[in-house]
């Protein structure tokens, strides 16, 4: 199956309320951002009684500039790094006068058309925080929350996790010997060049954040260090004048198909040893993409110094593991994300150093009716992975689809999550990778099983 919609597969827009059914599991979904959207636009047209809680006052998460949540890491220059056919949702295309990469208030723009496209704005509820959700007398789910009306509690057959997993920064640990006297930032918290203007910067990281925020520097900054511990392939947007990311392959292609291409890609890139970088100790394929297009540039022009990690600090001196150093009034660490559920408890769920294995990256297989998505990190976009985990989330509360017996989700989820594992290097960062295409299509088989399985129930 492709994934690069066109307009003409809109589908039509929902002008009148669709009721919700009574005797279908009531639903809360947490989280208003591209999965919370997701899987709210899946139950409503699915006709599921749910709510939807947002801290924010807006849709979007991660795509809104300064979200009122106080949880977006979004700045003035993000740009998606998944082409725009490839991150839509199935039924609802971006404009065709989007740029390849669609800057951060385009998305946003995107996100808010599609509600209103479906026309499910009025299920969520804005300005308020799910503080606990824990389980309840005959499996039910217990859900507190607090907002504009006070504290209050409901109670709920399923629960849809959708909180995201790019808001709470992971900073190094153990720190770094020695006494740094500047200022210290994560990546979670910049947001404009502004904070870069006249600064000796460094940034530390070889992330998609981390090549962003090193660009804009060279513009700005008095200095720009960009310290790497280790090596990564970085792939241009864009290859022979058109994304990178439009080579679309069927997903039950073997990995092996997968990694080819991206590794194709980033040779046609070209490495990043002659600029500096630390040559990867990995093949392309075996770590999440690296995407920048003037990364090389800025190098080259010599605006950008690159250095190995971090030895230690001394006043204003960053000292670096080769035995060079610089001066440094500011350090912003593009280091990565904890995954953590504050209003889980860690006895019921953690994911220890972002580790938490699922089936098909939506089911816990120990908690009945409760669902995660967008829980993933895939090579390609989330916003269409999340929309099938919502999908199927739905067809299983109105009992369309039937899962297999509970050994073989188990095996399953075993054998998937160590696969995956296996395919990248060893990071918290490759805990929830998984292949895009490859992905879908398995989903897309297990939701055919199941509903040929109810049916016959």
């Amino acid at each position: 199956m492709s994934y690069l919609v066109k307009p003409e597969h809109r589908g039509a827009a929902v002008t009148a309320p669709i009721p919700s059914d009574p005797s279908l599991p009531r639903t809360c979904i947490i989280g208003a951002g591209s999965s919370g959207i997701a899987a709210a636009k899946a139950l409503y047209v699915a006709g599921v009684p749910f709510d939807c809680f947002e801290m924010g006052d807006d849709i979007g998460g991660n795509w809104v500039f300064g979200n009122s949540n106080g949880q977006s890491a979004c700045y003035e220059t993000l740009e998606i790094n998944t082409s725009c056919p490839r991150m839509a949702f199935s039924d609802f295309p971006m404009p065709e006068t989007y740029p390849a990469y669609a800057r951060h208030d385009q998305v946003h723009a995107y996100f808010e058309a599609y509600v209103d496209h479906f026309g499910f704005r009025r299920t969520i509820t804005f300005g308020t925080k799910v503080t606990d959700v824990s389980r309840g007398a005959g499996g039910r789910w217990v859900v507190r929350t607090v907002g504009p009306e006070g504290e209050r509690t409901g109670e709920y057959d399923a629960v849809i996790v959708a909180n995201g997993h790019h808001w709470d920064a992971r900073w190094p640990e153990p720190a770094y010997p020695g006494d740094f006297s500047g200022e210290q930032i994560h990546a979670h918290d910049y947001r404009s060049g502004a904070q870069l203007d006249g600064r000796d910067v460094v940034v530390v990281g070889a992330g998609n954040s981390a090549m962003d925020i090193a660009v804009e520097g060279a513009a700005r900054a008095n200095r720009v260090t960009l310290s790497i511990r280790r090596g990564q392939w970085v792939m241009r947007k864009f290859l022979f004048g058109k994304p990178s990311d439009q080579i679309v392959l069927p997903g039950w292609m073997p990995w092996w198909v997968t990694a080819l291409r991206l590794r194709i890609g980033a040779l046609a890139s070209g490495g990043l040893a002659k600029y500096g970088l630390p040559k990867p100790a990995h093949a392309p394929g075996q770590s999440h993409p690296v995407q920048s297009e003037r990364i090389r540039e800025v190098i080259a022009a010599g605006r950008v110094q690159v250095r190995p990690g971090i030895e230690r600090f001394e006043g204003d001196v960053v000292h670096f593991s080769d035995g060079s150093s610089a001066r440094a009034d500011l350090i912003v660490w593009a280091t990565g994300y904890r995954v953590t559920f504050p209003f889980l408890d860690d006895e019921l769920v953690a994911a220890s150093g972002n580790e938490l294995p699922l089936w098909k990256r939506t089911v816990h297989p120990d908690l009945p009716g409760l669902f995660f998505v967008g829980l993933v990190q895939p090579v390609g976009a989330v916003m269409p992975i999340a929309e099938a985990q919502s999908a199927w989330i739905a067809e299983t509360l109105t009992g369309a689809y039937a899962p297999p017996p509970e050994p073989v989700i188990r095996s399953q989820m075993r054998r998937d999550h160590e696969r995956n594992k296996r395919r990248f290097y060893e990071s918290p960062r490759h805990t929830m990778e998984v292949d895009f295409d490859r992905f879908l299509w398995d989903l897309r088989r297990e939701r055919e099983a199941g509903r040929a399985r109810g049916s016959r129930a």
